[in-house]
């Protein structure tokens, strides 16, 4: 059984039986847990072990990620002769650390100008920016990845026209990020996604109200207008280091940054654990193969 626990957090109760013996009366129950690194859980202090043998790990960290054994030993005792049998039962819980996706959103937006070849242009695309940043600053986001291309356009209508396709990422770790999510005693995703999402927002209604800003923030450079209707924007997922995503192995968590399995490794924020080449790596969590 898979279990994903996020990070911080307390863990499910695990049940150390199955669905059939769950229904019966079970004789002179014995159980035993054993952790991760071959040691038995009992008395271990982040760990809440039940009598009745269901198991709490608590406080998840991703060094706690790894398989959970229990051997359940109970009796069996026959009507007729009162022969007693113990039977031995064995669980596995493969357990897993996560993280929730650090979101960031890419947007893309286009701009009439009157030429491709103008200095102006570029000029336009910095005050942009500029302006975007100092709308999400204090959500500690800023304006990352931002570059435009120019194209001539034929169309029905309008004949030949020149566009701006501007694009920019939002991101979510602007200057002080840290220093909020030190304020916090779990992990930090929560608060940078809520962060970011309130800040995609604002600029989404920047855009929605372009035509009048244009008029008062780019009297610079008139001859640039927002094209309607052409903003656009979507969610991109990145994962921190030593986590990744796998549809495959955990299909119950899709959408988590999953630690990375012994033998994989995850150097940067994106969204898949790569394959060690060489023996290394056999912890889980890893940030390089050595």
């Amino acid at each position: 059984v898979n279990v994903y626990v996020k990070v911080f957090t307390n863990s499910p109760f695990l049940v150390c039986t199955d669905l059939a013996l769950s229904q019966e009366r079970i004789i002179d129950p014995n159980y035993l847990w054993i952790g991760p690194d071959g040691r038995d859980l009992q008395g271990q202090e982040y760990v809440n072990l039940t009598e009745t043998g269901k198991l709490m790990v608590m406080g998840f960290r991703v060094s706690m990620s790894g398989a959970y054994l229990c051997t359940l030993s109970h009796k069996v005792i026959e009507t007729s002769t009162q022969e007693e049998t113990e039977l031995v039962e064995a669980y596995k819980f493969m357990v897993y650390a996560y993280r929730e996706a650090d979101h960031a959103y890419q947007v893309s937006v286009r701009f009439t100008t009157t030429r491709c070849r103008l200095k102006t242009n570029g000029l336009f695309v910095e005050k942009l920016n500029k302006i975007l940043n100092g709308t999400i600053s204090h959500l500690t986001c800023h304006i990352t990845d931002s570059s435009y291309k120019c194209y001539s356009i034929r169309t029905p209508k309008n004949g030949l026209q020149y566009e701006l396709f501007v694009n920019f990422l939002v991101n979510p770790f602007g200057s002080g990020w840290e220093e909020v999510c030190h304020r916090i005693p779990y992990d930090c995703e929560d608060v940078t996604n809520s962060r970011v999402r309130q800040a995609a927002e604002r600029i989404g209604k920047f855009f929605h109200q372009l035509r009048d800003v244009l008029k008062t923030e780019f009297h610079t450079v008139p001859t640039i207008q927002y094209v309607e209707n052409s903003f656009s924007m979507t969610p991109i997922d990145s994962c921190r280091p030593g986590f990744g995503k796998n549809h495959h192995t955990h299909q119950n968590c899709a959408s988590c940054c999953v630690v990375c399995g012994p033998g994989t490794y995850s150097p940067n924020n994106e969204v898949t654990c790569r394959t060690c080449t060489s023996p290394g790596a056999r912890i889980y969590g890893a940030k390089s193969c050595y």
